[in-house]
């Protein structure tokens, strides 16, 4: 399964000592801790693991928003993606009067580009911009260097759809994985099926994996790999049900690797406080002595890169949610309306609010009936997202969650991933890893639940939330530039997530 890159000539390179170079590799869906560095079995990530030995390893990074174009709208402005309008959401424009780091580095000097997915879902020239916002889209990385002129500093982003869905059923297993030495969380029923989704998805984190090393292995050759900020990370979690377009863990928490041996003291640091993705767009601009970015939430990482005895440090992160795909029928004056959500996030404590509990989380249940008695079929769910909870993408851990709703060992995980949620969610994570006891109403945790929500209504205002103003409507109303729900062909062939790996203008959602 293996994509090769072709090698372009080592001479072509040439340093640019004053400034580093700046490499984002972006994986598509991939949730911490699923890295071999983390113990996790049937799963190798050399080069992840290599990169976090020879730098920093960021074992509590956080994206902005559980949700493709949301995230990556917040990593390349450095702010929170309520702050973006539009892009705040899926399959949206881009506001054109948005700064983002590649456009600011690009300005001074630096040879900008992207390859495969940057920016979106959605449409960036809708907003008036030429470009997205990841830079000018490049075939591969040989054809981004091939462009640059010589001692130019780069700024690339190679933007994989890995481990995105659909999966090739069964090669994870095809590949030698066993099914019986997979780690299954509690959220997901324990059960065949969903072992061999999970070993499915191992195999195509695995060639992210690979792809990103042929790239560091060419900087290498070529002499430049130490003067480059090397990261690797992912836009959101898992697209497992209770994962992706959720604001649990498993769909924000992210991995988070940074190489960079001419600006990294005491490499080998294992980094345990809460992080956020937003912080990378400042500290690319700080590495490079460059201003920009005025309106970033983000902080620098340079001072925990030069293990500074003074360093600020975050006691939480925020994250949330507006729109993921338009799959909630709220009338004709909002035919898209999303689950609207908050969460913020210290080392032991996440607090989550859901800001319209009357609605379905995961979106409407379409044709599957609440009361049992009729179902699409398991293959339909497992092949087409918006049969049913369009929020979850189409797999079969999905379809066998819905088909079996109603064995008692099931329905209390289906509930969880599915059924409508209070407006108020606190988990002990220290006790409670998974978040499967919302402990909001327990007065044993009265004083936790008190400071989090003023935490957490503080930092809405500081940084303008239109939630924190009562004005969070405005997200439901902005237009949806997706498929329409309904015309959405099946996903369960393989040709259609390979056919992703030649370069195209469409992104993959």
């Amino acid at each position: 399964m293996l994509i090769a890159i072709a090698l372009f000539s080592v001479t072509s390179i040439h340093a640019a000592a004053d400034r580093p170079n700046v490499l984002v590799c972006i994986a598509d869906d991939w949730s911490w801790p699923f890295a071999s560095i983390a113990g996790e079995p049937e799963l190798s990530t050399p080069t992840f693991d290599r990169v976090a030995r020879e730098g920093l390893l960021f074992k509590q990074a956080f994206a902005s928003a559980p949700s493709c174009t949301a995230s990556r709208g917040a990593l390349l402005t450095g702010q929170y993606h309520w702050r973006l309008r539009e892009a705040a959401n899926l399959h949206s424009s881009f506001p054109n009067d948005t700064e983002v780091y590649p456009d600011v580095l690009a300005r001074h000097g630096y040879h900008v580009g992207h390859t495969r997915k940057g920016w979106g879902p959605g449409k960036a020239n809708a907003g008036g911009r030429t470009t997205n916002p990841a830079g000018p889209r490049f075939a591969d990385f040989d054809e981004f260097m091939k462009r640059r002129d010589a001692g130019q500093p780069f700024c690339f982003w190679f933007g994989s759809v890995d481990p995105h869905r659909p999966y090739e059923k069964g090669s994870g297993v095809r590949a030698g994985k066993k099914p019986v030495k997979v780690r299954v969380p509690p959220t997901l029923p324990d059960d065949q099926v969903t072992r061999n989704d999970i070993l499915d998805y191992y195999l195509e984190i695995e060639r992210f994996d690979r792809e990103v090393g042929e790239i560091l292995t060419k900087l290498e050759k070529a002499g430049e790999l130490d003067n480059t900020i090397v990261v690797i990370t992912a836009d959101n979690g898992w697209p497992f049900p209770r994962g992706k377009a959720t604001v649990y863990d498993a769909g924000t928490h992210v991995p988070l690797a940074i190489r960079w041996p001419r600006g990294i003291d005491s490499p080998g640091r294992k980094i345990d406080q809460p992080t956020s993705l937003t912080d990378l767009a400042p500290t690319f601009l700080e590495a490079a002595g460059i201003s920009g970015l005025p309106d970033r939430t983000g902080l620098s990482m340079l001072p925990i890169f030069r293990n500074a005895e003074n360093r600020p440090e975050r006691k939480f992160v925020l994250t949330g949610m507006e729109r993921h795909v338009a799959c909630r029928d709220l009338g004709p004056e909002l035919p898209g309306g999303g689950y609207p959500m908050r969460a913020i996030r210290t080392k032991d404590h996440v607090l989550i609010r859901n800001f319209e509990p009357g609605r379905w989380p995961m979106g409407d249940w379409k044709s599957v009936k609440d009361d049992g008695s009729s179902s699409p079929g398991f293959e339909r769910l497992a092949d087409s997202t918006f049969v049913a909870f369009g929020d979850c993408d189409a797999s079969p851990s999905k379809a066998f969650m819905v088909v079996n709703r109603d064995r008692p060992e099931i329905k209390p995980l289906f509930d969880s991933a599915f059924r409508k949620r209070p407006e108020w969610e606190l988990y002990d994570l220290a006790n409670d890893p998974h978040e499967r006891r919302n402990v909001a109403a327990d007065p044993a945790y009265a004083g936790i639940f008190a400071t989090l929500k003023s935490d957490l209504e503080h930092e809405m205002k500081a940084t303008k939330d239109p939630r924190a103003f009562g004005q969070g409507n405005i997200f439901d109303r902005y237009e949806y530039l997706g498929n329409v729900p309904g015309s959405e062909p099946p996903k369960g062939k393989a040709a259609t997530k390979r056919a992703a790996y030649r370069p195209s203008t469409k992104d993959k959602p």
